[in-house]
């Protein structure tokens, strides 16, 4: 059967997928984006066109920890070795239904997170296809964790930050020249951190290994280079 109709379930999953990306790109992007289009710091136009060259970027070069993830640690197919077309059936009816349910929280107005709308999806095939025994529940308690865990180290991380930007820009005397002086800190912090967060999580898939000091030298000179940048556009600015 697989050999039979291989082009048309290669066909399936890529008219799926790209349904998905169109799901993708009305929630999560809106996700990303909205803070920055609603204060007016960028137009939709800009927030568009960031989001297409970034979200590639960051699925190419960040996305194997979490493709990997979903590909292996999700289910064991092992029961249905002998028949593997179920395999099959069961990832693009989790690929549809993912891709429907972004297309239903978008149309509301939901934010939803992607990656557990198809792990959600990949669980209910195994369930009902292969058996409750072929999930990784553990694997799923964990994410499950991420849910409280996350929100709340990165409330207490926002919280620190706002307060510092009360302390230092908001509640002084010159709050627009502190925000100058300031602002290229915070760009540091901002590029330092992701980057940090790429090396130790994204390059394994692209076959790249970096030592613990040498991943901070790289945050750190890509930290220094958001900064520079910062800096240069802000002395541009007409006062």
């Amino acid at each position: 059967m697989l050999i039979e109709y291989g082009s048309v379930f290669i066909t399936l999953a890529i008219v799926f997928g790209l349904y998905m990306t169109w799901g993708i790109g009305a929630n999560d992007v809106a996700n990303a984006m909205g803070t920055s289009v609603g204060s007016g710091a960028i137009s939709i136009k800009q927030a568009i066109i960031i989001a297409a060259i970034f979200e590639f970027a960051g699925a190419f070069i960040a996305g194997g920890n979490v493709t990997r993830t979903i590909r292996k640690d999700i289910i064991d197919p092992t029961p249905i070795l002998g028949n593997p077309e179920i395999l099959v059936w069961g990832m693009l009816s989790a690929l549809l239904a993912a891709a429907l349910w972004l297309t239903v929280a978008s149309w509301m107005g939901w934010p939803v997170s992607t990656t557990h709308s198809i792990i959600g999806a990949i669980v209910g095939f195994a369930m009902v296809g292969i058996g409750m025994d072929a999930v990784n529940w553990p694997k799923i308690g964990t994410i499950v964790i991420s849910w409280v865990v996350s929100p709340m180290v990165g409330g207490t991380l926002a919280f620190l930050i706002m307060r510092s930007i009360q302390r230092f820009i908001l509640d002084t005397d010159t709050p627009f020249r502190n925000a100058l002086r300031y602002a290229p800190l915070y760009l540091f912090f901002v590029g330092f951190l992701i980057s940090l967060v790429t090396l130790f999580k994204g390059l394994k898939h692209l076959d790249i290994e970096l030592s613990i000091p040498q991943s901070f030298l790289v945050a750190i000179a890509f930290g220094s280079f958001i900064a520079l940048t910062g800096r240069f556009l802000i002395d541009r600015l007409k006062m």
